[in-house]
């Protein structure tokens, strides 16, 4: 039983995800403010802190004055389990304010198998699931993010649910809630009613759910003049809000690189393809505003990478040019520039020369379909010789690697179609041959999963057998060398299939799942198919009528949302696909009519031509003199849950924001000249650790000291810097001293007597290659003092051939058990 989250954080993996207190985070007085809000997002922190849109509403937020804005994450099954066994609420990231004390909880849906995670979130905190069993005590419960737009399956379980872009939606909200919470005569029902009359906010409550003979949902709008709710919409993103000091997360997350959005929307038009239905139309950031909301948040962050997002990067008006200017502005910094995608065909002379200096890491391209007929259908439309070009032209460029995606179950597909997938991608292998000489095509299948607001919502899913059978057969052809081959299981696609085009009734399923142990669904090894077929066996969910084909005719889940493309756009589209007619994109030809555009304030909006930056031409590099600076630090409190690798990032970070120069190797991938002594195990104190860092001279070691502790987080200090001789190296340290303390009586002076008086103390110690070997603790511990029951000083010899840790030695001297130990607290008090 524990007491408290930062007693539990020793036992559980990843510990600092659990911290707060992140480089940018902000922490307000949650009495200096009106409104508290927290921003949860329904899976684990490293997932989380990658997603930008949780950055946009943070800062928003947090840029008012009187709201207080926090973040919450799934926390992993271990934590969720001492937090239930202890009896402790999960709590948020900034202040470890239980989640029942904010006024309104946001939560992000962004994939459907993150669904169980919410019930989660809400479970750990106490709040009951379904929004009618809330009352006034209990916060306002509200979603976004793009599986809103058929918001059916999970609308029991909020208040409310925003659809589209949230970034003027929030603010409307919470002033909302603000004017609400200053009438005395306040019930939770006058806040809906305020809510609803804001563009882009559905209250499930104000709209109950019928059903046809057939089974078919449709909904009756309980309110006068509230009978559809229409996608809100930032229409140009040149004014809107994005965060130029981005939270730096700790750990390892996905993306742990400086993120720009440089495009939002999509007009291709892929049948099937959600995100480029339900963002229309595109707009584009101007070049000027991305350069310099990339100038601050490098300062902000220290990020040595930056990757420019969107749904088609290629299709961005202006990218030659930016990317000439970000390029010439920072490769003398050492800081890259990443591209994660091209649509095939997007590759101009001038970017090609671009993507030449940027870093390669994997290159990502996505025919979906094996054969120009099928492509058609879908409306993918690029032709052979741009996929062929593509790849020749990415291998040339320096890439050993290409991903390539494809799906299987297309609407209209044969058994040729599969067999094109293997075509296509054994003559693609050829020129990866050719062109590289260790070059690599990752093949990566999905099952196509019909979803809500596209063309091909009305079609069915293929079945596990045949999509299983479909997925076996191209593993089975691909598997050659120089081809890898990934796959999304079929089971995970089925469920996903589900709620994708699910009405209310799944509210039941989703509770059942979850009281089953379904967590992380979208995780391969925590997904429980077995417990999903029996949640499903209980509640009387039929899969097969949620994954068959819909008739034009039947009313849909979501028919009371719109997300601007219009339905009759849809079944147009739908119509075509069937006859194999392609459509063009409406930014190089004629509008095609979907309606996303009012053309007043919502159009098209390419980068502003007149904002095109000039390029900036590197200064010819001047002679530098280098010296070499050993810097003490220590770890101190909760900063000892850090692991190694996190800690140097953190460290090489604040060098960089602190101004330091740092002298790189040469190269193809240059490496900061920076060496750490020792890497502490996570969960270890000290007093005592060095690195060692080449920088511009001349250095000032008591300014260079305070400059780096100006943006450490809390709990890291250097306490000194010293000019060392240029070829001095570093090595860890031959005699380590520990303070290990207990919370229990451990530490008696039987086992200590025992190890004093035998004049051979043998263990067996793992070695790196999986293998053990024996070693003498009686040569290796130089001094054990045992101060009392509770705490013991150790001195370890490290200097013969592998270093022991304290742990170890307590274990063995003390029987410890792995518990036992977790609770220690360890503190390295010198090294020598």
């Amino acid at each position: 039983m524990f007491k408290s989250i930062n007693d539990i954080l020793p036992y559980v993996e990843k510990p600092s995800q659990y911290l707060g207190g992140e480089i940018n985070s902000i922490k307000k007085d949650p009495k200096s403010v009106d409104l508290r809000i927290v921003l949860a997002f329904p899976d684990l922190y490293e997932i989380g802190t990658s997603h930008f849109g949780i950055q946009i509403l943070y800062n928003i937020l947090n840029q008012q004055e009187r709201i207080a804005a926090e973040r919450v994450f799934a926390p992993g099954r271990d934590m969720a389990g001492y937090l239930k066994s202890s009896h402790l609420p999960l709590c948020s990231i900034e202040t470890h304010t239980p989640l029942a004390g904010f006024d309104i909880i946001g939560v992000s849906l962004l994939y459907e198998l993150n669904y169980t995670n919410v019930l989660m979130i809400l479970d750990l905190a106490g709040i009951p699931f379904l929004a009618a069993d809330r009352d006034d005590t209990h916060p306002f419960i509200i979603a976004g993010g793009p599986c809103t737009v058929n918001p059916e399956p999970m609308a029991d379980f909020f208040d409310a649910m925003v659809i589209g872009d949230g970034e003027t939606v929030i603010l409307e909200m919470a002033r909302a809630w603000r004017k609400w919470k200053e009438d005395s005569t306040r019930d939770r029902e006058a806040l809906l009613v305020a809510w609803a009359g804001i563009e882009g906010v559905y209250v499930p409550s104000f709209f109950e759910p019928n059903y046809t003979p057939e089974g078919f949902q449709f909904v009756k709008p309980l309110r006068q003049g509230y009978e559809r709710v229409r996608r809100a919409i930032v229409a140009d993103l040149d004014k809107a809000l994005f965060p130029d000091s981005p939270i730096l997360p700790f750990g390892r997350p996905v993306h742990d690189r400086l993120r720009l959005e440089i495009t939002r929307g999509c007009t291709r038009g892929c049948r099937f393809c959600q995100a480029g239905m339900i963002y229309r139309p595109v707009r584009e950031r101007s070049p000027g505003i991305l350069l310099e909301l990339t100038r601050r948040a490098l300062l902000a962050t220290g990020y040595e990478d930056i990757s420019l997002l969107s749904l088609s990067t290629g299709d961005y008006a202006c990218l030659a040019p930016l990317m000439e200017s970000l390029i010439s502005r920072y490769a003398e910094d050492h800081i890259a520039v990443s591209i994660p995608s091209f649509r095939a065909g997007t590759l101009t002379p001038g970017v090609m020369g671009m993507i030449r200096k940027v870093r390669k890491t994997g290159f990502t391209i996505a025919p979906e379909a094996g054969t120009l007929r099928l492509r058609a259908v879908i409306n993918k439309n690029i032709s052979e010789k741009e996929i062929f070009d593509t790849i020749s032209a990415a291998f040339e460029m320096g890439w050993n690697l290409v991903k390539l995606y494809f799906m299987v179950g297309l609407p209209t597909e044969t058994d040729e179609d599969i067999e094109g997938i293997v075509d296509l991608v054994m003559r693609l292998r050829r020129i990866s041959g050719v062109k590289a000489r260790h070059g690599k095509i990752n093949v990566s299948v999905a099952t196509f999963i019909p979803k809500s607001h596209v063309p091909f919502q009305w079609c069915s899913q293929i079945d596990l057998d045949t999509s299983r059978d479909k997925i076996n057969y191209l593993r089975r052809r691909l598997k050659v060398p120089g081809v890898g081959f990934k796959w999304q299981h079929p089971e995970t696609s089925m469920m996903e299939g589900i709620w994708a085009r699910g009405d209310r009734r799944l509210s039941s399923l989703l509770v059942a799942a979850y009281e089953k142990g379904c967590r992380f669904d979208g995780w391969s090894d925590s997904f429980d198919f077995p417990a999903w077929l029996n949640a499903m066996e209980a509640t009387g969910i039929d899969s097969k009528f949620y994954l068959r084909t819909r008739s034009i005719d039947e009313p849909l889940p979501w028919d009371h949302i719109d997300t601007r493309a219009s339905k009759a756009y849809l079944v147009k589209e739908y119509e075509r696909s069937l006859c194999g007619e392609q459509t063009e994109d409406c930014r190089e030809g004629e509008c095609g009519g979907c309606g996303a555009c009012d053309f007043k304030t919502i159009m098209p909006r390419p980068a502003n031509p007149d904002l095109r930056p000039a390029p900036v031409r590197i200064a010819e590099k001047k002679q530098v003199a280098w010296q070499r600076v050993e810097v003490t630090f220590s770890r101190r409190e909760l900063a000892r849950f850090f692991g190694h690798i996190e800690q140097m990032n953190v460290i090489l970070r604040a060098l960089r924001r602190a101004g330091v120069i740092l002298k790189f190797s040469s190269g193809f991938h240059p490496k900061p000249k920076i060496t750490f002594e020792d890497a502490l195990p996570i969960g270890v104190e000290s007093l005592c650790e060095r690195f060692y860092i080449t920088v511009a001279a001349p250095v000032e070691p008591a300014r260079l000291a305070s400059g780096i502790n100006a943006e450490l987080p809390e709990g890291l200090k250097i306490s000194g810097c010293r000019i060392v001789s240029i070829k001095e190296k570093s090595h860890p340290p031959d005699l380590v001293t520990y303070r290990v303390d207990s919370i229990r009586p451990v530490f008696g002076e039987g086992p200590v007597e025992k190890f004093t008086n035998t004049p051979v103390f043998e263990v067996k110690k793992k070695t790196k290659k999986g293998g053990e070997r024996v070693m003498d603790l009686k040569k290796r511990i130089r001094h054990m003092q045992r101060l009392n029951d509770s705490c013991l000083i150790l001195q370890i010899d490290n200097s013969a051939q592998g270093s022991i840790r304290p742990d170890m030695v307590i274990r063995s001297i003390f029987g410890l058990s792995e518990t036992e130990l977790n609770s220690l607290r360890v503190i390295k008090l010198a090294g020598e």
